[in-house]
C-alpha cells in the first residue's frame, strides 16, 4: 500500500494525491470552468506530475492511449464537462477496445445543480458506460478515494481497458478524509495480478501442437501487452514454428526473425503470407480476437481448421472459431508454462520447419515490394516512402500510423529489428486523426526514441491544431503526410466495389509544409522520389519537430496490401 505525502483536505486535492500514489507521471488534458478546483490543486501541491496542455480533448485521449502503450503504465487524460466530455470519447473507446488502460477524468456540474438545467449538464455515467471497462460519477467526496482505486484496479487487471471518472465541481471542493488517501501501487501499471493458466490446459494445448504437421501461430496485441514476447519467441524457436501477427500484434517478434511471417489478414497481408495460413492444419490464436480483418472475414483460416486459443479474456475464445483447446491466462505466464512443459518432453521434440516456409513467403512478398520501392514514378509511390524511411530511421524508432494510407503499407513492409512496442496504430475503431495526437503521447512516454507520425492528408486536417502543442514542448517528432487530396480508402472501395462511382471523396490540396511552418515546425515538400532519402536524413537529425509533405500516389491507383482491392 502506498500512502500519499501530506494531507488532502478536499476532493480536488485528494484526486491529485491518488493519481500520484498510483504512479502517474503525466496527465494530458484541457481546462474548463468545472475543472478549476482540480487545476488549482495541481498548481498548489507538490506532486511531481506534469500536466500536458492539449488543444483538443480527443487528442488528449489519443495521447494517453499511446503513452500507455509505450510505458506500460496507465495513461491519464482529463477534460471539462459538456462538450469536453463528448470530445474525449474517441480516445477512450479506442483505448478500451484495444485493451489499453486509459483513465479519463471529466469534471462535471455540481451535484446540487443536477436537474436544474445548468450549463454543460449531461448524464456522464450513461455516456461513458458502454465505452469503458469501468465507469462512475463521484457523487460524494467520501466515495472519491475508493472509486479512484476501483478504476485503477479495473483498468489493469484481467483484460486491460479504459475507465472513466466523473468529478463534479462541488465534490472537488468538499472534504475528504486524509486517512483514506492511499493506493495499491501494482494497479499503476499493467498487467496487474496476471492469471496463470491451468496445468491441464497447458498439457492439452502442447499435446495438440506436437501432433500437428503444419501449425501457424497468429498473435494479436496480447503478447506485447503482457510483456510475453521473449517467452513466446523461445517456444516458437524450440519448435521452429511459423509466427504471424495481426496489425496490433506487431512487435511480438522482430520483423527480421526467421520464424516471423509478418502481418496477415485483409490489412497488410499479401497472397504469399495468406497461403501459409490457409495451408495450416492447426492455427493457434494468441491474444487475438480472430476478428474480420485478421481472418479475411473468417475465411482465412478456414472455419474447419483446428484451433487452439490463448487469451486473458474468455469471451473472445470460440467467438468466431470452434476451439479445441482454450487457455485462459496471461500470455506471458501461459508461454512460460508451455516452455516448462516442452522442456519436460526432453529429446525428440518436433521441428515444424517454419523458417523455410517463412523464408519462401517473404521472398515473394518482398520481391514484389522491391520492384515498386525502387520506382521513380510520380506521384511518389507509398512503397518508395517505406523503403527510404526504413533505411534512415534508427532501429529503436516508434512509428505511429493513422489507419488510412499509412497502415497497410507500414504493417506489411516496414521492418522493425526489435520485438516490443515500436509500431502503434488504432485498429479497434480506425478513426482518422489518431496519429498526430498519439505521437505526442508516445514521445513523452519514450523520450529517448525517435517518434514518427505518419498520416494521410485527410487525417492531418482532423488534428492539425496539436502542432502548437508539439512546438510548445519542442518535441522532436517527425511528421510524414501522404498528400493525395482524397479520402483514399473510401475512393479505393468505390473503385473496386461500386464500379468507380466516385462520390464526395476528393478535396483540395493543402500545402502542409507551409501550414506546419506557420506553427514553427521545420518542413519540406517532396515531389521527386529521389529527394526522399536526403530530406528524411535532414528531418531525422533535426533537434526539433519536423514535417515532410509527400505528394503521393492515391490509394485507388496504388497496389496497397488490402485484399478487398485486389482483383
Amino acid at each position: 500500500m502506498t500512502k500519499t505525502r501530506g494531507n488532502a483536505t478536499n476532493g480536488a486535492e485528494a484526486m491529485v494525491r491518488l493519481l500520484e500514489a498510483h504512479g502517474v507521471r503525466h496527465i494530458f488534458g484541457l481546462c474548463g470552468d468545472t475543472t478549476l478546483p482540480f487545476y488549482d490543486a495541481l498548481y498548489r501541491l507538490d506532486h511531481g506530475m506534469q500536466h500536458i496542455l492539449t488543444r483538443d480533448e480527443r487528442c488528449a485521449g489519443y495521447m494517453a492511449d499511446a503513452y500507455a502503450r509505450v510505458t506500460g503504465r496507465v495513461g491519464v487524460c482529463e477534460g471539462p464537462s459538456g462538450g469536453g466530455a463528448t470530445y474525449i470519447l474517441p480516445g477512450v473507446v479506442e483505448a478500451n477496445d484495444s485493451s489499453v488502460p486509459v483513465l479519463s477524468i471529466t469534471s462535471d456540474v455540481a451535484v446540487s445543480s443536477i436537474g436544474r438545467y445548468p450549463l454543460t449538464e449531461l448524464r456522464q455515467d450513461e455516456l461513458f458506460c458502454p465505452l469503458t471497462k469501468w465507469n462512475g460519477v463521484i457523487n460524494t467526496a467520501q466515495r472519491l478515494p475508493n472509486m479512484v482505486r476501483t478504476a485503477f484496479r479495473a483498468m489493469t487487471t484481467g483484460r486491460p481497458g479504459a475507465a472513466h471518472l466523473g468529478l463534479p465541481f462541488d465534490v472537488q471542493k468538499a472534504d475528504v478524509d486524509p486517512e483514506d488517501i492511499w493506493a495499491q501501487p501494482e494497479f499503476g501499471s499493467y498487467p496487474a495480478w496476471p492469471s496463470a493458466p491451468q496445468g491441464a490446459a497447458i498439457d492439452n494445448a502442447l499435446e495438440v501442437i506436437l501432433a500437428a504437421k503444419n501449425p501457424v501461430m497468429i498473435c494479436g496485441g496480447g503478447p506485447v501487452l503482457a510483456g510475453g514476447e521473449a517467452a513466446l519467441q523461445a517456444f516458437a524457436e524450440r519448435l521452429n514454428m511459423v509466427v504471424a501477427t495481426t496489425v496490433s500484434g506487431q512487435g511480438t517478434l522482430s520483423d527480421d526473425h526467421p520464424n516471423h511471417l509478418g502481418v496477415v489478414g485483409s490489412n497488410g497481408g499479401v497472397p504469399a503470407t495468406r497461403a501459409v495460413v490457409d495451408a495450416a492444419d492447426l492455427v493457434i490464436f494468441v491474444g487475438c480476437r480472430a476478428g474480420s480483418v485478421t481472418t479475411e472475414r473468417w475465411r482465412s483460416p478456414k472455419p474447419s481448421t483446428q484451433v487452439i486459443h490463448f487469451d486473458s479474456d474468455p469471451m473472445v475464445i470460440s467467438a468466431n472459431y470452434r476451439t479445441q483447446v482454450a487457455v485462459v491466462a496471461d500470455i506471458k505466464l501461459a508461454f512460460e508454462a508451455l516452455n516448462v512443459a516442452l522442456a519436460a518432453q526432453g529429446a525428440g521434440t518436433v521441428n515444424f520447419g517454419g523458417d523455410r516456409r517463412v523464408a519462401a513467403a517473404k521472398a515473394i512478398k518482398f520481391r514484389d515490394f522491391g520492384a515498386l520501392a525502387r520506382s521513380s514514378e510520380t506521384p511518389i509511390r507509398p512503397e518508395r516512402v517505406i523503403a527510404d524511411l526504413n533505411a534512415v530511421l534508427p532501429s529503436d524508432a516508434v512509428i505511429v500510423a493513422d489507419p488510412g494510407t499509412p497502415c497497410p503499407y507500414f504493417s506489411a513492409f516496414y521492418k522493425v529489428p526489435h520485438s516490443g512496442r515500436h509500431f502503434i496504430t488504432n485498429r479497434a475503431h480506425g478513426a482518422l486523426g489518431y496519429a498526430l495526437g498519439a505521437s505526442i503521447g508516445a514521445q513523452i512516454g519514450r523520450p529517448s526514441s525517435k517518434v514518427v507520425s505518419v498520416m494521410g492528408d485527410g487525417s492531418f486536417g482532423f488534428t492539425v491544431g496539436e502542432l502548437e502543442t508539439v512546438t510548445r514542448y519542442n518535441l522532436p517528432i517527425l511528421f510524414i503526410v501522404f498528400s493525395n487530396s482524397v479520402y483514399g480508402w473510401i475512393k479505393a472501395g468505390q473503385k473496386t466495389g461500386f464500379d468507380e462511382r466516385y462520390y464526395s471523396v476528393d478535396f483540395n490540396r493543402t500545402d502542409h509544409a507551409a501550414v506546419a511552418q506557420s506553427f514553427g515546425v521545420k518542413s519540406w515538400k517532396v515531389e521527386d522520389p529521389d529527394e526522399l532519402t536526403r530530406v528524411f536524413e535532414q528531418a531525422v537529425n533535426h533537434d526539433g519537430p519536423t514535417l515532410v509533405d509527400i505528394i503521393s500516389q492515391p490509394l485507388q491507383d496504388a497496389q496497397a496490401p488490402v485484399s478487398e482491392w485486389v482483383a
